[in-house]
């Protein structure tokens, strides 16, 4: 599938788009938090960060972190949005991470897998930049589980197309028992909670920052708003439901 170019029109609205909410943010430090070593502090990578959605919480709740993000105008956002004092911003990819060996405790890669063209070269990078031992948590969505996400029924062929932007779970997993992390990782599911209502989520999509919607055709993304909007109508305060997300959970050897 074509590359989603994070230097044009969507790292505009990403930001505000994609912003994590209170709930949400505290469901997922709550999750990292049990995985995550008990001292204090850590250093963290956030790789691929985008507009630094979780290297403040990160840092907030664990130790300094460094985010690594290809794209320069996601980059810009980041530095100006989403400034930490214990936060850097810094450009690099998965297969070129600006690190010494072994510099960091843990490592996060959030919906970030699925761009990385160099997966092996990939794995192999991120387990020279974590200590042996350490903690990667890699949230990520795999073709043969799928999760039904709710709005994306509402475009035709949705569903299937966002499964082809995944691979199989047991495909990564022997991706990066390969490049040096223990076998038998561990497979964390959590329930990511929402406060919006569908009408809130209608408009955060139309921004168009889902990864998805750079592989549908304008056809395809008219008719889907088209049946979105007629739910949102009739019933304009329903809440949206809830979903559930995976973490593949691995250790470096």
């Amino acid at each position: 599938m074509k590359r989603v170019d994070y230097d044009g029109p969507i790292h505009r609205d990403y930001h505000a788009s994609r912003a994590l909410g209170e709930e949400t943010s505290r469901a997922w430090l709550e999750l990292f938090d049990t995985i995550l070593p008990a001292r204090r502090p850590l250093s963290g990578l956030d790789l691929g960060s985008g507009t630094g959605r979780f290297s403040p919480l990160l840092a907030e709740a664990f130790g300094p972190v460094t985010g690594v993000e290809p794209a320069d105008a996601m980059r810009a956002v980041a530095t100006r949005e989403s400034a930490h004092p214990l936060v850097r911003y810094v450009a690099g990819s998965a297969t070129a991470i600006p690190a010494a060996d072994g510099e960091f405790d843990y490592g996060l890669l959030f919906l970030v897998w699925h761009h990385v063209a160099d997966k092996d070269a990939a794995a192999r990078e991120i387990a020279r930049v974590l200590r042996p031992g350490g903690t990667l948590l890699v949230r990520a969505q795999f073709s043969d589980r799928m999760p039904d996400i709710w709005w994306l029924r509402h475009f035709p062929g949705g569903l299937e197309l966002d499964a082809r932007m995944y691979r199989p779970l047991a495909a990564e997993i022997e991706t990066f028992e390969a490049a040096g992390f223990a076998a038998r990782p561990d497979l964390r599911m959590v329930r990511d909670p929402s406060t919006q209502t569908r009408a809130q989520r209608l408009a955060r999509l139309r921004h168009r920052s889902m990864s998805v919607f750079q592989h549908m055709s304008e056809e395809q993304i008219a008719a889907g708003f088209a049946s979105l909007q007629r739910e949102v109508d009739a019933d304009p305060g329903a809440a949206e439901p809830t979903a559930e997300a995976t973490v593949l959970v691995l250790t470096r050897s």
